[in-house]
């Protein structure tokens, strides 16, 4: 098992090495010079070729590359052209809130998705059934930034319930003070959350919903279930320790990609709420060309569902003691 996982933490370096060299390709597919952008329509040619000089842009495509992977061995993402300050330290100020944002929709998403695909595997072929599927569909179909639309004009334009857009008191700091009997400030966070969240969150659900679904359908055909089921055992034991248990192997993979999923989809919905997070910094940096900050973002998106996917396959041992690895 250790070795396994000193095997997979090293799978980190040519990750972060391969999404770098893409990333930084593709900025040089882009069109628009960064110099031109940080300076404006006005600016002189000869102002911008002191800009390109002074962020080194006027040196070839390799030894821009080789720099910052050298200041990347040394722990150093580089300075943002248009924030001028360290891109870690930006990424920094934005990474709490998005991932406020995936954990909360994560869990939805799980919670929601097996409850809904563990009483479609019972209810097979009933009205609860095609209810069930009817809501995975329309999660699979409705594009995530039409579904935020719709979430913010019922809940914030007709029903006046949720706050529209921003993010309230940071969630964590706000549980804590819940605990020690001050709910106000986690009432505030968990409305300005409650939008982004179960926009990412539902139409995640509707994916696992149907995969939990499938796989229930599968164990519960199995020999093992009917020789439970002879031995008189509970229904519900039946449901949850026997058959869920081992349908959750494949849920549990798939969850990894959907962690993916989520940060994929928080470029959108922090857009569309007004959400601080990293989605809203990579679509400023877009923008203004930051290639620094845009291979900044990238990376930690990356290391972010690498690591997820890592914490996933360690968990398959715990689901299923007949999973080791050497």
């Amino acid at each position: 098992m250790l070795g396994y996982t000193v095997r997979r933490l090293l799978l980190f370096v040519p990750i972060a090495v391969g999404m770098v060299a893409v990333t930084f390709a593709i900025m040089q597919l882009l069109p628009g010079d960064p110099a031109a952008v940080l300076l404006g329509e006005d600016a002189t040619e000869e102002a911008i070729q002191d800009i390109r000089r002074a962020l080194g842009l006027d040196q070839p495509w390799w030894i821009r590359l080789g720099n910052y992977y050298l200041d990347l061995a040394h722990g150093d993402l580089g300075v943002s052209y248009f924030q001028n300050q360290p891109v870690a330290d930006a990424i920094g100020q934005r990474l709490v809130p998005t991932l406020e944002v995936a954990v909360v929709a994560l869990l939805i998403s799980i919670l929601l998705g097996i409850c809904l695909g563990v009483v479609a595997a019972i209810r097979r072929g009933s009205a609860i059934d095609a209810c069930c599927m009817l809501f995975a569909q329309l999660g699979v179909s409705m594009p995530v930034f039409w579904f935020g639309i719709l979430l913010m004009y019922l809940f914030a334009i007709q029903l006046d319930m949720l706050p529209s857009i921003g993010r309230g008191p940071p969630l964590a700091p706000a549980l804590g003070k819940a605990l020690t009997g001050r709910p106000a400030d986690l009432w505030l966070a968990l409305t300005h959350i409650a939008m982004p969240a179960l926009t990412l969150g539902l139409t995640n659900a509707a994916v696992i919903s149907r995969l939990v679904r499938s796989s229930m359908l599968e164990t519960l055909g199995q020999d093992y279930i009917r020789t439970a089921k002879a031995k008189g055992l509970l229904p519900m034991r039946i449901v949850l320790v026997h058959s869920l248990r081992n349908a959750l192997l494949t849920v549990v993979s798939v969850m990894g990609l959907r962690f993916g999923a989520l940060l994929g989809g928080a470029v959108l919905t922090e857009s569309i709420f007004g959400w601080p997070g990293l989605g809203q910094l990579a679509v400023a940096a877009i923008s203004q060309r930051d290639i620094p900050l845009i291979q900044g973002v990238v990376l930690t998106f990356a290391l972010a569902f690498a690591l997820v996917n890592f914490l996933v396959d360690l968990l398959y041992a715990a689901i299923d003691p007949r999973i080791r690895y050497e």
